[in-house]
Parts: structure tokens; C-alpha cells; sequence
């Protein structure tokens, strides 16, 4: 039994110095600190891109029913990069907190507001455009139309069959 509270209090211990380590604050916590800069940690379930082009970083299942969520304005994307890559990662965010329709978000505009998963935002293209939805894969390039087939004109001076035979000549 001893043994199994030394364990513990270890586990306790080395928990407390990661998140001291860590000054950031859960995903369920942020909305108590509200008008605060702040940094917030969470796993990234999923990135939506909502009407005219921004960008919604999710953590929970039920996006509606989550307490905190990042935002990304088109208009930042070019300094923040493809945060569609964030997928599945934990990370840690830093910004003001701010209380949007109930719940506290933080606006992603600069990739260095974003550690743990910052390295696996590459930048967009510099011919991306929010506009065209759906027409954008991050790391392939779409193929370039195949030419149209042009279908054989036929030729008015070529003799087909005994025709060629008409003229006399025999070739050689």
C-alpha cells in the first residue's frame, strides 16, 4: 500500500510540474478568464471552414456544447497557414480570450501564437483563394486539363482502293 501511495503522489508530483511547466490553462477553464491574454491547450478534433472562408478550430465532438474554439479569419490565413493540419494534434494557444455567443474563443492571426502543432502548419499557396471552396488540397497541385481530341478532318487528296490504280502509273 505504501508502495501504491509513493506512486501516486509521483504522479501527482510530475503532473503538477508539466502543468506549471505549461502556463496554459485547459479548454474548459478559458472561459473564466475572459478578457484575459491567455494560453489554452486542447486536442484539435477537427478543422471546419464555415461561410465566406473562415476557419473554425474544434475541440470537442459537439461543437455547439464546447466551451472554448479557435477562430481563423480568411483574411489571416496567409500569415497563419494551412491550420487544416491541426487535426489530431494537441495544442497550445496564446491570445486574448474573448466570450463570442457564449462560449470563449481566441482569433488565430499569427502562427507563432500556436506551439505543438505549429510546425506542421505549412504555409498557403500564394494563389489560394478563400473564395473557391472545394478547390483546394494542401501539398497537391490539380493536374492541368487534358487537350481537347481533335477529331482527323479527312484529306481530299488521298486515293483509297483501286482508285490509286487510275492513273496508270504501278508503285514501285
Amino acid at each position: 500500500m505504501l508502495k501504491k501511495n509513493h506512486f501516486v503522489a509521483l504522479v501527482l508530483l510530475l503532473s503538477a510540474s508539466a502543468a506549471a511547466a505549461s502556463d496554459c490553462l485547459p479548454i474548459a477553464d478559458a472561459k473564466l478568464h475572459v478578457g484575459e491574454t491567455k494560453c489554452v491547450t486542447g486536442k484539435v478534433l477537427r478543422v471546419k471552414s464555415g461561410a465566406k472562408g473562415v476557419h473554425f478550430v474544434d475541440f470537442c465532438e459537439d461543437q455547439a456544447s464546447c466551451p472554448f474554439t479557435v477562430v481563423v479569419f480568411p483574411h489571416d490565413l496567409k500569415d497563419v497557414g494551412d491550420v487544416r493540419r491541426l487535426t489530431g494534434h494537441v495544442i497550445e494557444i496564446r491570445g486574448p480570450v474573448k466570450l463570442y455567443d457564449g462560449r470563449a474563443e481566441i482569433v488565430l492571426n499569427r502562427v507563432s501564437q500556436v506551439s505543438g502543432g505549429s510546425m506542421l502548419i505549412p504555409p498557403l499557396p500564394k494563389n489560394y483563394d478563400v473564395e473557391k471552396q472545394g478547390h483546394y488540397s494542401a501539398g497537391r497541385m490539380t493536374p492541368t486539363k487534358k487537350p481537347a481530341k481533335v477529331k482527323a478532318v479527312p484529306n481530299s487528296n488521298v486515293s483509297y482502293g483501286n482508285e490509286a490504280d487510275v492513273g496508270g502509273e504501278v508503285p514501285q
